[in-house]
């Protein structure tokens, strides 16, 4: 029997509701059940895909091609459950289904409605696509009492009378003040928003108390009384040094034992049978490293980190992997157009460039990667970051003085040139410059063929078939392959049917490696993606140089 838990927020935004549940999902699966994480999303966008990096943060892919949510991200790298695109909807989603059944008469000519149709709607996406796990927790995005999140507030009220208190439990997330003037905490925010989700009908069955220091005795009382929940289910959510110890800290204030008392599954008396020695080893080696390395990460929207959020996650990843303390430097790649690079990259020990979309920036990420190979420092560059160190290596090493991206408009030699068809599994698809934007681009997990005896098969441990994720509506053009090798630049990675670039590398260079894909999105503390693991590696060896 699946039970179903809805975690909510209130009074304010940011507090953390996906890393919540997804330390629940940790906690749980530690135990030994299955589990399955969903985001409900109020915002009208149909996914992410559209939006600015600085409004939204990063969009997060999964493997079958679902531009996603990046809590998304959390989940995935707390119980290594891989995100399907059932997995995340929005009120966009919602709304298209339900006026494209309008659109062919599903509804019999019958008035459509929020209740009952997108309501139903909501409820069928909570309940679809499962393969009977034990628990499914199901983020609601936004804050209660914003308006656009009301039709799923309503869903899952009325999945509570269907489904019985026995198979739903409803946590509601809030924070809980520190006021130095007063010099006290304050309740007062929490029972608010407490009474702000009964007045929509749901009575939260436990309460998740963000706060920066302990919450005393009498304050949980306080709560749990003007709240109307035990006492025991006022849990506090302490503020850590790292977020892999939430999980930790969870369980030791009793959260995953309350929600299996809920659910009638623990006695009171019943043992503590959980295992949590991956994450207590992943906090000590973020807690006591044997070094550091510095990384220069040079990217388009670092005045929001969430945008970047798994990459800055892998790469810390990779630090774990390697016992250090992985320090970042975030760096706009537009100060290179503006001044030397070597005034920003100087002593650092590897330099990434990311992902991105856009003229804007890219000369600076240009000159950050003929910095890393002119200076014999380690390189990594993802998606469009790969792209420039093509582009970089074609005019100064090829000689292609021309060299540039059609993504900038036209140029004289299209280095990088738009996608316009592909082949996914036994299908071919088409693309043009004239289609929407939105989930047009490459999308998901693709298959990619490497090089036997190149840097990056020894680092995927001489696998020469491996599969990553792809998000991005460029190639590098295949067209100019033989003169790039010519002079330097092996492509080790290619797709199965030898047309599309994945991976380029500079062999006598200590660690230059671009690739198509994002490898972040598949990165895990307990299991660091290979490529980040070795780039660390690569930056410890040259953090001895410097």
């Amino acid at each position: 029997m699946t039970r179903f838990i809805f975690i909510t927020g209130g009074v304010v935004s940011s507090l953390g509701k996906g890393l919540s549940s997804a330390a629940l999902g940790a906690l749980l699966q530690a135990r030994g059940y299955e589990v399955r994480l969903r985001k409900l999303d109020p915002y009208l966008n149909v996914d992410p895909g559209t939006m600015s990096p600085y409004q939204h943060g990063e969009v997060y892919v999964t493997d079958d091609g679902a531009e996603t949510d990046l809590d998304l991200g959390h989940y995935e790298r707390y119980t290594g459950v891989p995100a399907r695109r059932s997995d995340n909807v929005t009120t966009g989603r919602i709304y298209s289904n339900v006026i494209a059944k309008e659109r062919r008469g599903d509804y019999l000519g019958g008035t459509v409605q929020v209740i009952p149709h997108v309501t139903d709607a909501i409820k069928d996406f909570v309940l679809s696509d499962l393969d009977n796990e034990d628990f499914v927790l199901c983020e609601i995005g936004g804050t209660v009492g914003d308006i656009e999140g009301l039709p799923f507030l309503e869903a899952i009220r009325q999945l509570r009378n269907e489904l019985g208190a026995e198979r739903t439990l409803f946590i509601h997330l809030t924070l809980v003040p520190y006021i130095p003037s007063a010099g006290e905490l304050k309740t007062k925010p929490t029972q608010h928003s407490a009474k702000e989700l009964l007045n929509i009908g749901i009575q939260a069955d436990m309460l998740l108390c963000r706060c920066d220091r302990e919450i005393p005795p009498d304050a949980r009382k306080k709560i749990a009384l003007f709240c109307n929940v035990r006492d025991s289910r006022v849990i506090p959510a302490l503020d850590v040094d790292t977020i892999y110890q939430v999980p930790i800290s969870y369980h030791e204030q009793g959260f995953d034992t309350e929600v299996l008392r809920y659910f009638g599954m623990m006695e009171e008396d019943t043992e503590d049978d959980i295992d949590l020695g991956r994450w207590n080893e992943v906090v000590h080696r973020i807690r006591a490293p044997e070094g550091e390395v510095n990384i220069a990460v040079v990217g388009k929207y670092t005045n929001l980190l969430d945008a970047y959020k798994s990459l800055g996650e892998a790469l810390h990843h990779g630090g774990i992997a390697n016992n250090v303390r992985v320090n970042l430097n975030w760096l706009e790649s537009e100060i290179f157009e503006r001044e030397d690079a070597i005034n920003y990259l100087e002593g650092c020990h590897g330099i990434l460039v990311p992902g991105g979309f856009g003229h804007r920036g890219a000369e600076g990420k240009i000159k950050a990667a003929r910095f890393a190979r002119e200076r014999q420092v380690p390189y990594f560059g993802i998606c469009f970051g790969m792209q420039m160190a093509v582009i970089e290596a074609a005019r100064n090493l090829a000689g292609i003085e021309g060299a540039g991206s059609t993504e900038f408009g036209p140029c004289d030699e299209p280095i990088v040139g738009l996608l316009t068809e592909w082949t996914r599994g036994n299908v071919v698809e088409r693309r043009s410059a004239n289609d929407d934007f939105g989930g047009t681009m490459r999308l998901g997990a693709y298959p990619c063929s490497l090089t036997p005896g190149s840097r990056v098969a020894a680092i995927y441990g001489d696998k020469l078939d491996i599969g990553e994720r792809h998000r991005h509506r460029y190639e590098v053009n295949i067209n100019f392959k033989d003169r790039l090798e010519q002079h330097g630049v092996r492509f080790s990675g290619m797709s199965p049917d030898g047309e599309l670039p994945e991976i380029v590398e500079i062999p006598d260079h200590p660690w230059f490696v671009g690739v198509q894909f994002h490898p972040e999105l598949k990165s895990k503390p307990f299991e660091p993606h290979p490529l980040f693991r070795s780039f660390i590696k690569a930056a410890m060896e040259q953090s001895r140089l410097v």
